[in-house]
């Protein structure tokens, strides 16, 4: 029976799990992250299968200590989490979970960009604390106004959807174009530096790759309307922190919605709260400048949530499983590496 460990397993993951493994795999449920901290069990070791979310991070140090290992089942569409040098050097399979959040990530950025806009969660707050001055809370509408999106994958086309719904005229930047996303939803191709200078708002979509790292940087944030508004739920490393925290300071863009920021592990991994030497020189100024973003008061920042609805987790384990499953029998579904 082959053995199956799953890592960062939520409470209302486990019923599911249990019903779906019972019988068929010799399987362990773990709460815990998969990280360097962890010493895995010597009764783990011999795991042909692992399943893991984006809050392990499974590196060499990690991978060495599973000999047998053949797949890691992603729970998960991203995988830069992941040592796929070392899995492909291994010959270790790694299978992701596509398109189980599309809806659920491109309503939060909306979500985002309308609590910005609108100015919801510092009304909120300063509504609980009974210390009203309505004047702090004029805001402006979508209708009419110009979106830029960044990526239109499966995420970005919904997104799109939502934008056009509002009213709002939409310029995408993307490899590729769906003609059905111009025909229907009126999406308007263009570069990247023509989206950033008539955008109104942008949204970013895009999987994180070498060629759009930082790609939100000094030089984009300058081409940008100074009343601009961004929204990342993608990934934080697409924009550069230290040139988005200048850039609102000093009034060249007018605020961010974020759910994704560069070196967030070290706010949320017990990694970094177990053992605070591991934070590199790198990371502690990261952490300190994602704590300086955050006290903005045109800033809404999130811990990595857009993903998080009861119909994208169900998702995501139906294809975890059914990944799983084929792989078992011969077949590998949705291939990383």
């Amino acid at each position: 029976m082959d053995k199956i460990i799953y890592f960062d397993v939520q409470e209302d993951e486990r019923e599911f799990l249990k019903l779906h493994n019972e019988g068929k795999y010799d399987y362990y449920l773990e709460s815990s992250s998969l990280t360097g901290l962890l010493q895995v069990p010597d009764e783990y070791k011999d795991a042909r299968i692992i399943s893991v979310f984006t809050t392990s991070r499974v590196g060499k140090e990690v991978l060495e200590q599973f000999p047998e290992l053949e797949l890691i089942a992603l729970r998960s569409v991203g995988f830069n989490h992941i040592d796929l040098d070392y899995c492909n050097e291994h010959n270790i399979v790694v299978e992701n979970t596509p398109n189980y959040g599309n809806k659920s990530v491109a309503e939060f950025a909306m979500a985002l960009l309308l609590d910005v806009c609108r100015k919801i969660t510092r009304a909120y707050l300063e509504y609980k604390e009974i210390d009203i001055d309505t004047k702090n809370f004029t805001g402006q509408e979508l209708g009419g106004k110009t979106i830029g999106i960044v990526g239109l994958g499966a995420i970005g086309t919904e997104f799109a959807k939502l934008s056009y719904a509002f009213d709002m005229n939409i310029l995408g930047c993307d490899i590729r174009q769906k003609q059905n996303l111009i025909e229907d939803y009126r999406v308007k191709y263009t570069d990247f530096d023509t989206l950033l200078k008539n955008s109104d708002f942008i949204s970013i979509h895009a999987p994180l790759t070498k060629d759009n790292y930082h790609i939100f940087n000094e030089s984009a944030f300058k081409k940008m309307k100074n009343t601009a508004i961004l929204i990342n739920t993608a990934r934080g490393e697409h924009i550069e922190t230290q040139a988005l925290y200048n850039a609102i300071v000093n009034k060249e863009i007018a605020g961010a919605g974020l759910d994704v920021l560069e070196s967030e592990e070290t706010i949320t991994d017990a990694d970094y709260l177990v053992d605070i030497n591991r934070l590199t020189e790198g990371t502690l100024r990261q952490t300190i400048l994602n704590t300086r973003l955050q006290q903005l008061p045109n800033v809404i920042i999130t811990p990595h949530i857009a993903y998080n609805t009861k119909e994208a987790i169900n998702r995501i384990l139906d294809t975890v499983m059914s990944n799983i499953n084929s792989f078992v029998e011969g077949v590998v579904d949705n291939n990383v590496n």
